[in-house]
C-alpha cells in the first residue's frame, strides 16, 4: 500500500494561492533542471490531428522535454512526472508530430510558470489517453460548469478572485488531489490543484499555484472574494472531488 503524506503536507504541497487570510510564509517554488539547448536546424514535421483532447503520463519517473522538437539536440530540461503527494502527473496534449525520421512527439501543456507554457516529448516516453471531462469556468457569470462527454453534468456558482488578486484566465489542468482535514478549513473538504499559477502572487507557497477547492461558507458563492483560486461550496466540492488528474479546466472572462 502506497503511505500519504499527512493531510497537513498535503495543504502545503499544493501552495494554494485561495482563501486563507494568513498569508503564509514565503516559500520557494522548486525548478525543472535545466540543460542548455544548442542551436541547429529543425528536421521537417509531418502534423498529425488530435483524435479529441488526450492526456500523456510518462512512463518514467524523469521526463525528457524539449522547448522545441529538435532530436539532435539535448533536451531543455528533465521534468518530475510526480507531484508532491506522490500522484503520477497526466498532462494536457496540444500537439502531435512525426519528424521525417519517423519519430513520434507530443507537445504537452507543463505545469510550470509561465501559465500555458508548452514543451515537447518524445510519444515513445509518454502513454497517451482520451479525455472524458471538462471543467469550464466562467468569471464573468462567477460560475463552473462540468462536461462530461460534451454534455453538462453539473453547473455551480463559486467565489472567484478578488480584483487585486484575480483569477489567472487560460487552459490548464487538475493537477494534484487534496483531502483536506477539516470541511471547515480554509479550502473546505478537499482542493484540486491546478497547473497554472497566480499572475500576481508570486511569493506564495509553491510560487502561488492555483487550486479549485471547497469552503464552508455558503455566501462565498457567486463574489469575488478569493485570492486567486476558484471556492466551491462543500457540497458542490464533493461531486467534483473524484475527477481524474488532467482533466482539462478552461478559465475564462
Amino acid at each position: 500500500m502506497t503511505r500519504r503524506p499527512p493531510v497537513g503536507v498535503v495543504v502545503l504541497s499544493i501552495a494554494l494561492v485561495a482563501c486563507s487570510h494568513a498569508e503564509p510564509a514565503p516559500v520557494a517554488a522548486p525548478s525543472p533542471s535545466v540543460a542548455q539547448t544548442p542551436p541547429g536546424p529543425l528536421p521537417v514535421m509531418r502534423e498529425e490531428r488530435l483524435k479529441g483532447p488526450l492526456t500523456a503520463s510518462s512512463l518514467q519517473r524523469g521526463l525528457e522535454v524539449w522547448r522545441r522538437w529538435a532530436p539532435t539536440t539535448q533536451p531543455s530540461m528533465t521534468f518530475d512526472t510526480r507531484n508532491p503527494v506522490g500522484e503520477e502527473l497526466a498532462m494536457l496534449v496540444t500537439d502531435r508530430r512525426t519528424d521525417d525520421v519517423g519519430t513520434g512527439w507530443v507537445q504537452i501543456l507543463l505545469p510550470i510558470r509561465p501559465n500555458e507554457a508548452t514543451g515537447w516529448v518524445r510519444a515513445s516516453d509518454v502513454q497517451l489517453r482520451p479525455v472524458q471531462n471538462r471543467i469550464l469556468v466562467d468569471l464573468s457569470e462567477r460560475s463552473l460548469r462540468h462536461l462530461q462527454d460534451g454534455k453538462l453534468v453539473d453547473r455551480f456558482e463559486v467565489g472567484v478572485g478578488q480584483p487585486q488578486t484575480p483569477t489567472a484566465t487560460g487552459t490548464f489542468y487538475i493537477w494534484e488531489h487534496a483531502p483536506q482535514a477539516s470541511a471547515t478549513g480554509p479550502y473546505g473538504i478537499f482542493a484540486l490543484g491546478l497547473s497554472g499559477f497566480s499572475e500576481v502572487l508570486t511569493d506564495w507557497p509553491g510560487g502561488g499555484r492555483m487550486a479549485i477547492h471547497g469552503t464552508a461558507v455558503a455566501s462565498d458563492r457567486g463574489q469575488m472574494v478569493s485570492h486567486g483560486c476558484v471556492r466551491v461550496f462543500n457540497p458542490d466540492m464533493e461531486k467534483l472531488m473524484k475527477l481524474p488528474l488532467g482533466t482539462p479546466v478552461i478559465i475564462r472572462q
